[in-house]
């Protein structure tokens, strides 16, 4: 009977505990509203930066909207208003020309040459201002930069005094150097082509020969006429002489020689 009566007494705290098991999720079953509360406000929370986001690119456009005047198109006319200013400037600040029309010049490389006009051209979007020179005997024209004509050795005709020093160069005796004629050669060339008539003189009195020397070869022969030619040519332009005179005036001081 006793055992019978644990037995019964343990059947009832059997079917008391789940009673009190049940009790436990109905105490945790309000606290499912407070996590509802929270992730609504986590919820709510990333809304904001959509606002930012919104003032953030209607921002935008009113920084850009200065930028994008059309401020620099109307600067242009401005900018092209001083270049032409500067151009105007340079034109009344010009120096004057080193030479004039029918000017009669020496080219270092062709000799006695006529300026016939002065020519402004555009080359290559560069403003040009051009001397025409005419070189009547060669029948060749010639156009010079005004500011080349340093840099290519043109220069007027040579006064009255330099001629006598060139003259006093031709009574001279030969100066012959005891080198190979092509070294002699390329020596004379360069005199020749210096444009400077004393040492043109020079070429002409060391390769002259008289009757009583001996004959030239055919290449002292080329190189002697084209000295003795630009050599004419100067003198003649110098003293206002025919070619044909002033040669004769030149032979006649050699042979005195």
């Amino acid at each position: 009977m006793a055992k019978s009566k644990k037995k019964a007494a343990k059947k009832k705290v059997t079917t008391k505990s789940p009673k009190k098991k049940s009790a436990s999720p109905k105490k945790k079953a309000p606290a499912s509203p407070k996590k509802i509360s929270a992730t609504k406000k986590k919820a709510a929370t990333p809304a904001k930066p959509k606002k930012k986001a919104t003032a953030a690119a209607t921002k935008k456009p009113a920084t850009k909207s200065p930028r994008s005047t059309p401020a620099p198109t109307a600067q242009q006319p401005t900018r092209t208003g001083v270049k032409v200013t500067a151009k105007k400037t340079e034109k009344a600040k010009r120096k004057p020309l080193p030479f004039s029309v029918s000017d009669y010049v020496v080219y270092p490389t062709h000799g006695v040459g006529k300026i016939t006009a002065v020519e402004d051209r555009e080359v290559s979007g560069v403003h040009l201002e051009m001397f025409v020179v005419e070189f009547e005997k060669d029948k060749m024209i010639l156009r010079v930069p005004v500011g080349k004509v340093e840099t290519t050795g043109m220069r007027k005709l040579a006064t009255p005094k330099v001629m006598d020093d060139a003259m006093t160069t031709l009574k001279g005796r030969a100066r012959i150097k005891r080198t190979m004629w092509s070294r002699r050669a390329q020596e004379y060339e360069a005199k020749i082509n210096s444009g400077d008539p004393i040492s043109i003189a020079e070429v002409v009195r060391d390769l002259h020969r008289n009757a009583n020397q001996p004959e030239q070869s055919y290449s002292e022969r080329q190189i002697y006429e084209a000295a003795l030619d630009r050599l004419v040519r100067e003198v003649a332009a110098v003293e206002k002489l025919d070619e044909d005179a002033a040669q004769d005036r030149l032979l006649k001081v050699l042979q005195a020689a």
